[in-house]
């Protein structure tokens, strides 16, 4: 019974590939033909499709009116035969083959060369992606070596995108240790240059062996998985790895519940291709996978025609495997026959292998994987990948990608790579929800602690001096301990703008800051959450995220008052400019009108120097006597009392303000005083200060004295234990908010690295922490819960400055009007008298000579009055 069924499978074939007319075959026997041999296992499951698609190839594209006729050769390499190498070289010489396609890498096609000096010119047609970039080594390779796949770059490149969608900083590459990728890790730098465009990299990478040098298989990579499993890093992506491998791959990390929650997988083009391909189990261990494949044109009439044969044609060759359909790598097969047989449509008399090369390298043809256009032996087209999600018992595209356009409408490049990218500088594109490992919905963080999913051990400080930062207290009713402040607000806050869920619990923590740096740096607490300052010499051990807060140390002191500031108060209501223009408008419009009253109308009242000096007194409060005959004096002194009725005022009120507030100055004036004095300091014997005031400010260790709560600084101050107390800024406000008279800063501000959280070296949470810190930040809503929880100190300094004085400013229009008026009252008085006086040019060189401001006035006068002199009668 089934050798009949073979029998009549055989004819089927036969059938099928058979030239439909009889002339066609006494055509070929007059043809020479052009062996071509293909070097592949045929065990596989890609040596299948891609024998299967090379015979369609050969009878469909064969041309008729060509002088030459292809015909194929066979040389399995599969693990129990030859190598390719041997292969190829069996087939040169034996069935005398001038193409070789198959699984060649360069390095293979270049030992052929070497071993058989015939072959140099003989052209290879590779169908597999190599493990190194082809842009790299086409230099140094042969020009007859044609490379049907797509560079191993851009392969890497669409998983740096998927990574950097989901911003996981760490991943782990996993690859074979195969003779089908034996180009060496190569590839382990491509895809380490395309995670560091994404702000990721490879922090492990696992070889595993191939299954045809295992004698169990099974166990060894259950082995690997072991030493994975044991690691933090939870994102691996599978390259370089043959489809049988990948399948034992999942189904021992399925057995080993690492494919539940908090895993990711991604798998590349070499397994993706042939999901459509295997049977439900395969599926059922790969669920929430996601994969890269290559996107080829399926809705062509020429694919179509294909599928229709090659399905036809592998179900009658391999009727045990379920899935008939072709993937891209029976596509490559077909396109490389094809490219040959256009190539012999040119041939004319004997064939030889160096024309045959020379014809590939100028193939110019829509095939059914793409464009196919060499340039330097590689494919020319940019391909374009599809980013797909394993779920039930297929699989669901989730984006297009492509090396020059990306998959968003935003595009950054970076040396040739194009990222779909947002604002802020994440990935972005049309991805839809996925379906994760483990059923979740919520994407996986990529990394777990050394306790495995347990919720994260937080450590917070319980015996700060400020417990408006973080409080820890005893709930008896509930029994319970509560634990809030401002920097456990924050951090809820932050761990809200994660883009996965972060199980955590606060532990706390009795003793030093600096004792609970060490326990996160020990591994004893998973992370520390407080007002714990980013100091330098704690960065050596723990990775800080970024400061949610500003700090930096700053001296608060008393207040003493200031009594040289007291006893010259009223001089400080306005400013010197200010007292100085005062005075000379004063004394100038009071000589003006002095002058005006005693020359011009003889007013007996304004005879001699000092009755212009007591006018000038009594102006100001407006109790002169002396009354004004001249309407010009009192076209002059009319603004001008306008002039000091407002600037009174304004004294009488700048001066009331000022004495309402006291008038104080630091009791310490800066850290030399303190030095001088030998005085003892305070501060938080719990925190880095101590250290730093002995170590930077150069403090004996007994003059500083430990202070545990805000309420006992002033206690202090005031029975004379401590001089000054040093705070870091935050606490500085809330001391000052609290205590806001009678205490104040001074002295030189240290600028320091703010307040961070903690986490241990080489943290991947420290990252995202510090980018949702920022986030957090830049929204307004650190700053809120500041105002609303820190009261930050809203006191006026209590030191008034000369910056209080007023200035000339607001008065300015009023001095300009009335010196305006003044002025011009004075030229007219210097007229008329000129012109009344005979004897001018004495009168003016007594009265003017002495004032450089005004000779040119006499000038003018003199001359002036040489000419009424002249007409005088005699």
């Amino acid at each position: 019974m089934s050798n009949g069924l073979s029998f009549f499978l055989g004819l089927l074939v036969v059938v099928v590939l058979a030239p439909s007319k009889a002339t066609n075959n006494v055509v070929d026997i007059q043809k020479e033909v052009v062996g071509i041999g293909r070097v592949m296992d045929y065990s596989s499951r890609v040596g299948k499709e891609q024998k299967v698609a090379m015979e369609i190839a050969l009878r469909h594209t064969s041309p008729s009116n060509s002088t030459a006729q292809l015909g194929l050769r066979y040389h399995d390499t599969s693990p129990n035969s030859t190598s390719p190498v041997t292969a190829a070289i069996n087939l040169i010489k034996s069935k005398a083959v001038q193409v070789i396609i198959g699984m060649l890498t360069t390095q293979e096609a270049a030992l052929i060369s070497e071993v058989d000096n015939t072959t140099k010119n003989l052209p290879y047609i590779s169908l597999i992606t190599p493990a190194t970039s082809q842009s790299v080594s086409v230099p140094h390779q042969s020009a007859s070596y044609f490379q049907m796949a797509n560079d191993i770059i851009f392969h890497m490149q669409c998983i740096a995108v998927v990574v950097g969608h989901f911003r996981w900083r760490k991943v782990t590459a996993i690859h074979e240790q195969s003779s089908l990728f034996s180009t060496g890790f190569g590839f382990i730098t491509h895809l380490s240059d395309s995670l560091r465009v994404v702000n990721s990299e490879i922090e492990h990478h696992a070889a595993f062996p191939s299954l045809s040098s295992l004698s169990d298989p099974h166990t060894a990579i259950e082995e690997e998985l072991k030493k994975l499993q044991n690691k933090s890093n939870r994102v691996f992506i599978v390259v370089q790895f043959s489809f049988q491998s990948a399948v034992l791959l999942f189904e021992k990390a399925k057995q080993m519940g690492m494919m539940e929650n908090g895993y990711v997988w991604i798998i590349a083009d070499e397994i993706s291709s042939f999901l459509g391909s295997v049977d439900s189990s395969v599926m059922h261990n790969m669920q929430g996978v996601i994969g890269i494949k290559t996107s080829f044109p399926e809705k062509t009439k020429a694919f179509k025609q294909f599928k229709i044969r090659f399905r036809r044609l592998y179900g009658l060759l391999y009727p045990e495997e379920e899935n008939t359909n072709p993937s891209i790598f029976a596509l490559r097969a077909y396109d490389a026959v094809s490219a040959i047989s256009k190539a012999s449509k040119k041939f004319k008399g004997n064939v030889t292998s160096k024309e045959i090369a020379k014809t590939i390298l100028s193939s110019d043809f829509k095939g059914l994987s793409g464009i196919i256009r060499f340039k330097n032996g590689v494919l020319s087209e940019i391909p374009t990948f599809q980013i797909i999600n394993v779920v039930g018992k297929s699989y669901r595209q989730l984006a297009l990608w492509s090396p020059g356009y990306g998959f968003s409408e935003y595009f950054v490049e970076h040396d040739e790579m194009k990222l779909g990218m947002d604002d802020d500088g994440a990935m972005n594109g049309t991805m839809g929800p996925l379906y994760w490992p483990g059923g979740r919905q919520t994407v996986p963080r990529g990394w777990t602690w050394a306790n495995g999913e347990a919720p994260l051990r937080i450590g917070v400080p319980s015996r700060g001096a400020f417990n408006q930062f973080v409080r820890v207290s005893y709930e008896q009713d509930r029994n319970q301990t509560s634990i809030s402040g401002f920097s456990i607000e924050v951090f809820e806050a932050v761990v809200g703008r994660l883009p996965y869920q972060l199980p955590y619990f606060f532990v706390p923590f009795s003793d030093s800051y600096d004792e609970l740096v060490k326990h996160v740096h020990s591994k004893k607490l998973d992370a520390a959450v407080g007002d714990i300052e980013i100091m330098a010499y704690r960065s050596q051990y723990v990775d800080f995220s970024q400061p949610y807060v500003s700090s930096g140390l700053v001296m608060i002191v008393k207040v003493e008052p200031d009594r040289d500031k007291e006893t010259w108060m009223f001089m400080r209501a306005y400013t010197q400019k200010m007292w100085l223009l005062i005075m000379v408008m004063h004394l100038s419009i009071c000589s003006v009108v002095w002058l005006i009253e005693n020359e011009h109308v003889q007013n007996p009242e304004f005879k001699g120097l000092g009755a212009m000096l007591w006018f000038s007194v009594t102006i100001l409060f407006f109790s002169h006597r002396e009354p004004l005959k001249s309407s010009l004096a009192r076209l002059v002194i009319a603004p001008w009392l306008l002039v000091i009725l407002v600037v009174t005022s304004t004294f009488t009120a700048s001066l009331a303000s000022m004495m309402t507030v006291s008038h104080v100055k630091p009791s310490v004036l800066d850290i030399d005083t303190l030095h001088r004095k030998n005085a003892n300091v305070g501060c938080d014997g719990n925190s880095f200060i101590v250290k730093h005031l002995v170590n930077v400010m150069d403090f004996k260790p007994h003059n500083i004295k430990n202070i545990s709560s805000i309420e006992d600084y002033p206690q202090a101050f005031e029975k004379g234990h401590i001089s000054a107390a040093f705070f870091v800024e935050p606490h500085a406000k809330v001391f000052l908010a609290k205590y806001c008279k009678g205490y104040i800063k001074t002295g030189h501000f240290l600028k320091l690295g703010g307040f961070g959280f903690v986490f241990p070296k080489g943290s991947a949470l420290a990252i995202d922490i510090s980018k949702a810190v920022l986030e957090v930040t830049e929204s307004g809503q650190v700053e809120h819960l500041e105002e609303v929880m820190l009261h930050s100190c809203n006191c006026s300094t209590p030191i008034n400055s000369d910056g209080d004085s007023i200035g000339p400013e607001p008065f300015s229009s009023l001095f300009k009007i009335s010196g305006g008026i003044a002025a011009f009252a004075f030229l007219i008085t210097i007229m008329q008298l000129a012109d009344k006086n005979l004897d001018k040019s004495s009168f003016l060189s007594t009265f003017l000579l002495s004032r450089g401001f005004w000779r040119w006035a006499y000038t003018y006068l003199s001359q002036r009055s040489q000419k009424n002199i002249n007409f005088l009668p005699t």
